[in-house]
């Protein structure tokens, strides 16, 4: 079968040429290094999800961002992107430090983040770059906050958009600054940007253990949950390997509104195009999660179609499923397993169509049945509530799980009863 693939702008096809030229990520996980903590980058976008500071780009700010690592070590390295840059990127300086509440840091933990023993480094136009080792001892789900400056205007700034955290800027060279008044001037934002990931060395034996990667879209990027508050169901489910006494990283590669066959300028390339890059890039990977599928049968579908929606294609459960086994097929040449997860039900939010939910139930009885997968995670049958047999097909989100905010969101509970599902010996 063809699998339909559609690139939506030339901007786009140009930034994913530029995604190719990625360093190795080989490059920054040799001995004790292990993944901690990871963002996919976008391309520069004005979205409807959030406003962002992507576009403009910053000069003469300083950038300070919000992060839990999902694994301790005795020393941390930053990694760097510019992978959707048309120029290089200079960065002038950064720290990273224990957080210490919104944007104000513990000052006794304030380090300086050097790039080939120099503060200052430039990444080239499509790069990602590793910082040196810093010595600062970190624990499982400690919250740490990296701080960039940028003397001179960087442009377009590669960037993550649904980060549910918060992030700040402030005119001038604050990288140092313990306390948050400086970031205090204007809003704060919902993104990352030009942040990567975070490794950690650990030289215990066994180290942190091989790092599951959850792939998906806005439902494992965690829209609808408490920003801020880390209740996205990748990180309920690190809190659950670690109480059962296996903790592994579980680093969250979902982009908010990112789709299996179509690349979108708002929502990241498609799940065919990113997986190798945002999944099977990181050496450390032993399992993914792949929960993806959502956008590509509702976005067709959109009640107000914008400049992000616009154009979307119907596409057939047989389209998605064939997708399904080319990320299957390279995960497994890679030699990393891969849990098929069920696409949750959307019935409610303004984008359920009957057509829409007949390709839903078809993919999902795929995922099921065709043994494609290592293992199997339902998420529509714990998060479904009990059909009305008058109604079948009007299968809506149980109320305890749905965020009010759309009814094909989870809140906080309904994340993480999509942790507690999941096999832990599946992983």
């Amino acid at each position: 079968m063809t699998i339909k693939k559609i690139a939506f702008t030339l901007p786009l096809a140009a930034a994913l040429l530029a995604t190719a030229a990625v360093a190795p990520a080989s490059a920054a996980h040799r001995g004790p290094w292990h993944s901690a903590w990871g963002a996919s980058p976008q391309a520069p976008a004005h979205t409807s999800w959030y406003a962002n500071w992507s576009e403009a780009g910053f000069g003469r700010e300083s950038v300070r961002q919000v992060i839990r690592v999902g694994a301790e070590g005795s020393e941390v390295r930053v990694r760097l992107t510019n992978a959707y840059g048309k120029t290089p990127l200079r960065l002038t300086g950064a720290t990273v430090a224990r957080t210490a509440g919104g944007a104000a840091v513990q000052p006794d933990s304030v380090r300086t983040v050097r790039f080939g023993g120099a503060q200052s480094v430039t990444v080239p136009a499509g790069r990602e770059l590793s910082s040196d080792p810093v010595a600062l001892p970190v624990k499982a789900f400690e919250q740490l906050t990296v701080t960039f400056y940028f003397d001179r205007p960087t442009g377009p700034a590669t960037f993550h958009n649904v980060a549910m955290s918060l992030s700040y800027k402030a005119s001038g060279d604050h990288r140092r600054d313990a306390a948050a008044d400086a970031f205090a001037a204007g809003p704060p934002s919902f993104s990352w940007y030009y942040l990567a990931g975070v490794d950690v060395k650990n030289s215990r034996p066994g180290g942190a253990g091989k790092a599951v990667v959850a792939f998906g879209d806005s439902l494992t990027d965690g829209f609808g949950a408490t920003p801020g508050a880390d209740r996205r169901y990748p990180d309920e489910l690190a809190k659950r390997l670690a109480a059962d006494g296996r903790s592994r990283p579980v680093l969250n590669a979902g982009i908010g509104g990112n789709k299996v066959l179509s690349d979108s300028e708002c929502f990241g390339a498609s799940a065919l195009d990113r997986f190798r890059r945002d999944a099977l890039g990181r050496p450390d990977v032993g399992t993914v999660i792949l929960l993806e599928g959502t956008n590509d049968i509702v976005m067709p579908d959109s009640p107000a179609p914008d400049h992000c929606t616009a154009g979307s294609p119907r596409v057939t459960a047989e389209e998605i499923t064939a997708g399904y086994r080319e990320l299957v097929r390279e995960a497994h040449a890679r030699g990393v397993r891969v849990i098929g997860a069920t696409i949750p039900p959307f019935h409610g939010s303004a984008y359920w169509t009957e057509r829409g939910e007949d390709v839903r139930t078809a993919v999902n009885d795929w995922i099921r049945t065709s043994g494609a997968y290592d293992g199997v995670v339902d998420f529509d049958r714990v998060l479904a509530a009990p059909a009305d047999p008058q109604r079948p097909k009007e299968v809506k989100i149980k109320e305890e799980y749905a965020s009010a905010l759309d009814h094909l969101h989870m809140n906080d509970a309904g994340y993480k009863a999509m942790a507690d599902a999941v096999d832990l010996n599946s992983l």
